[in-house]
């Protein structure tokens, strides 16, 4: 009989169900990941009441260990049966423009920007399960690697929660480092003490940034308390505080050479970015809220506003090094866990709406 495999489908909006399917048989250029640990996603919250797909495995944090390859796959990637790995959401064609210039993540084939509506979008927790072989989601036992899966190497004394956060700490650092230019010296504020705000704390951190300004509400008392154990210099409750103001105090009126908006809502924060950032300054936007802001009023700066993208190859890289290297306290980010059975708990405390304390939240399908 063929081996089976467990996974929690989302079958309607916020609806799961625990589906067994047959183990894959895989070609010379293909794999099978045991899944060790996925991350739940902030994208999850909005995914879990989407059904624009159809039904599907969600889960694209993933990490495990190669279950079988093919001896193709294993020269291409590097990897042999048993290594550890983590996969990247995408799973571009590797032919054309974007993927031969380095920018795998807009391939038509994984991106949702200029993807061809004909043929199925392949990213790993969006495609349906009509596309074979389903497993395309990490809330799963087992996941299907594409030929075209992106792959990283994982060192195996890093704890599963802790690894399993190289994804938003791929992001953070890509916001912070790449797109906003942190540098040695650099004043970086970040706005939003969520599990990727977070990560841009220790990215700007590992940039050598001399000041480090985060922001949040006041229910963020927990995640504020954490970003300064991660390396901020000062936080700021803005439900309570000016943060324009502090920032100026805090920067003796030099203002944030960078800037991260991680808010994920609010109707002033861009405007607020753009006025306490410096002369030189970079307004880096990953997840701002939908805000109308009038151009006029910021003086005579250099100012740069940037519309920010996913993690890159070279951002995860850092990223899993950083973790690996024991340097800063990931568990202090990554503080629940979950069984397949409780994927719906996993996202909604990733929501705000499940377990108290949540930041980073991972599901473990052998729980």
């Amino acid at each position: 009989m063929a081996e089976k495999v467990a996974a929690s489908v989302l079958t309607d909006k916020r609806t799961f169900e625990i589906r067994e399917f047959d183990m894959p048989e895989i070609g010379p250029d293909e794999a099978i990941l045991r899944v060790e640990r996925c991350g739940v996603c902030g994208s999850d919250v909005h995914g879990y009441d989407n059904m624009k797909e159809g039904q599907r495995i969600l889960g694209h944090e993933n990490l495990g260990f190669i279950y079988k390859i093919g001896a193709n796959a294993s020269k291409k990637w590097g990897v042999v049966e048993g290594d550890r790995v983590a996969l990247e959401e995408y799973v571009p064609c590797g032919s054309c423009e974007m993927c031969r210039s380095g920018n795998y993540r807009f391939c038509p084939q994984t991106s949702a920007f200029g993807h061809d509506s004909s043929t199925p979008r392949l990213w790993y927790g969006s495609t349906a399960l009509t596309v074979e072989p389903a497993l395309w989601g990490g809330y799963s036992q087992y996941m299907y690697m594409h030929p075209g899966a992106v792959v990283h190497k994982v060192p195996t004394h890093i704890p599963a929660s802790e690894a399993a956060f190289f994804l938003p700490f791929g992001n953070g650092y890509e916001w912070a480092v790449e797109y906003g230019g942190a540098t040695l010296g650099s004043t970086v504020v970040v706005q939003g003490p969520g599990q990727q705000g977070l990560a841009a704390v220790i990215a700007a951190r590992e940039a050598g940034a001399a000041c480090i300004i985060v922001s949040g509400m006041g229910h963020d008392e927990h995640r504020l308390e954490v970003a300064r154990r991660l390396g901020a210099d000062y936080t700021v409750d803005v439900s309570s505080e000016d943060l324009v103001e502090k920032v100026m105090e805090y920067t003796r009126g030099h203002g944030a050479d960078v800037v991260v908006n991680v808010t994920g809502g609010g109707g002033t924060t861009v405007r607020e970015g753009m006025d306490m950032a410096a002369f030189n300054g970079v307004v880096a936007l990953p997840a701002a809220g939908n805000e109308n802001v009038s151009v006029g009023g910021t003086g005579r700066k250099n100012l740069t506003m940037k519309w920010c993208h996913g993690h890159s190859y070279k951002s995860v890289e850092h990223a899993i090094e950083t973790i690996a290297s024991g340097r800063y306290p990931i568990k202090e980010i990554v503080t629940h866990h979950f069984g397949l059975n409780d994927v719906k708990h996993a996202i909604d405390s990733v929501a705000g709406e499940g377990a108290t304390g949540a930041i980073h939240v991972s599901v473990d399908p052998w729980a």
